[in-house]
């Protein structure tokens, strides 16, 4: 069977914007070849093609209560993350498998809505309400999987080891259904989602730790020491300030400091949060090739703080993007907020500018890309490969600043100025998942997720 041929107004490449871009893909939606020509060939999309975001980092039954933790109805009480996570707690103690695919499937229709073509998929709530064990160890795991088959979008599976309640303590009640209480329990329960993955083509899997303070130390080494390079490794590190002070009181050393120290951390790794760093951390990170995983929009949310990206940056650090609690959607949204962060607190303008390249939204869009494709276990490391998927999100050509931007200004103007309106449409392996305001399987996924809610009734 035949491959498509679309030709773009615009396509961005490494090297630049192709005008006039012709795209051949072969039957399986990879990449033959890409070229500028005078002559428009097979269906004319009239918009600029970037290559599809990647979301680093997901908690897809988090979802369920975006937008509910800021009713303060104690105005006297302190809220902090600490506070949020309990009101987590009860939200993850009450999902079933259904329920969970519902919300998922929500989100993540949702996410290549907004120009998200891969997702990172953070998952630690394995067991039944009770706690214990599915039949099938990735019951909630493949529910995820097939969530995102609904929908089209790339997932990388990345189970998590969840062993205790904080550092040197045992798990929390309302833990019990994430706790993995050994390795080889962990070790099932990963190689159960790996059988999972193989059943949907734009699946596959990651190994993960979900933080020091879950997972004992000896354990920590362990998986880390046995990690082969195959699949990405991720990991929550240095979020909150309680976390430094514990792993502090317990380790007698910083969680990042102790982790270069104890683990052969490398480029496979991908820190979640990193948020509160030393010097040494800052610079032993970049040094390692280790990957950051930067999630404004949550991180922001729960007062975590602000990354140290400009010191990062000046050790030619890498890192990506996601959405984490998924109060915000946009990566766009989230590239800005990273800028504007780091802009308050330097009163500098040039958060992404490199001694390369002055083009800020270039930049970003392309660190966040490389990083996130990393993130996904993906070894491909440039735009539109010639053999590798066509994922790409386009922009409406005729939105009033896109339609009068010289090229040179397009990704600045995608990047500061535009919003999900601006989106034309989202494709994944070659194939509209998102066209306009049609969508895979949307209908049925907006009613299920309704149903869902309200058979949860969390959202009352």
């Amino acid at each position: 069977m035949a491959g498509k041929i679309y030709t773009f107004k615009g396509l961005l490449t490494e090297n630049g914007w192709l005008q006039n871009a012709v795209v051949q893909l072969d039957a399986a939606g990879n990449v033959l070849s890409i070229a500028e020509s005078a002559e428009k060939s097979g269906e004319y999309i009239d918009g600029y093609a970037l290559p599809g975001f990647q979301n680093a980092h997901s908690h897809a039954f988090q979802y369920a209560m975006a937008g509910l933790a800021e009713l303060h109805l104690d105005t006297a009480a302190q809220d902090d993350f600490w506070s949020w996570r309990n009101a987590m707690y009860g939200l993850a103690l009450t999902l079933n498998p259904d329920q969970l695919e519902a919300v998922a499937a929500m989100l993540y229709s949702e996410m290549v809505r907004h120009g998200y073509t891969a997702v990172a998929e953070f998952h630690y709530l394995h067991h039944d309400q009770n706690g214990q064990p599915y039949a099938n160890l990735a019951e909630m795991g493949e529910r995820l999987i097939a969530a995102a088959q609904k929908v089209g979008i790339r997932i990388t599976l990345v189970p998590m080891f969840y062993q205790q309640g904080g550092f040197g303590q045992p798990p929390l009640e309302r833990q019990k259904r994430f706790i993995s209480k050994t390795i080889n329990d962990y070790y099932k329960l990963l190689e159960s989602s790996e059988a999972a993955a193989k059943k949907y083509a734009y699946a596959n899997t990651g190994v993960g730790i979900h933080s020091l303070r879950a997972v004992k130390p000896e354990d920590v080494r362990e998986v880390c020491n046995t990690l082969d390079g195959t699949k990405p490794f991720h990991i929550h590190v240095s979020e909150q300030l309680k976390e430094i002070e514990d792993c502090l009181a317990y380790h007698g050393k910083r969680p990042v400091q102790w982790l270069l120290d104890n683990c052969p951390v490398n480029e496979n790794y991908h820190l979640v949060h990193a948020t509160h760093l030393d010097d040494s951390e800052v610079k032993g990170i970049a040094q390692s090739g280790a990957h950051v995983v930067l999630c404004p929009s949550t991180e922001g949310n729960l007062g975590d703080g602000l990354f140290r990206f400009g010191d990062f940056k000046k050790h030619n650090g890498k890192w990506s993007i996601g959405t984490d609690s998924h109060v915000g959607l946009n990566p766009f949204e989230e590239l800005r907020l990273l800028d504007y962060g780091q802009r308050l607190v330097t009163h500098s303008r040039t958060t992404f500018v490199t001694p390369d390249s002055g083009d800020s939204g270039f930049n970003a869009i392309k660190m966040a890309w490389q990083s996130g494709r990393s993130a996904m276990g993906s070894a491909n490391s440039h735009f539109f490969e010639t053999g590798q998927p066509f994922d790409a999100v386009v922009i409406k050509s005729g939105s009033p600043l896109t339609a009068t931007a010289a090229t040179r200004h397009l990704c600045n103007t995608f990047l500061y100025s535009s919003d999900v309106s601006d989106i034309q449409g989202t494709m994944v392996g070659g194939k509209w998942v998102a066209f306009h305001t049609s969508q895979l399987n949307r209908d049925t996924i907006v009613n299920d997720f309704i149903k869902t809610m309200e058979e949860l009734g969390t959202r009352k």
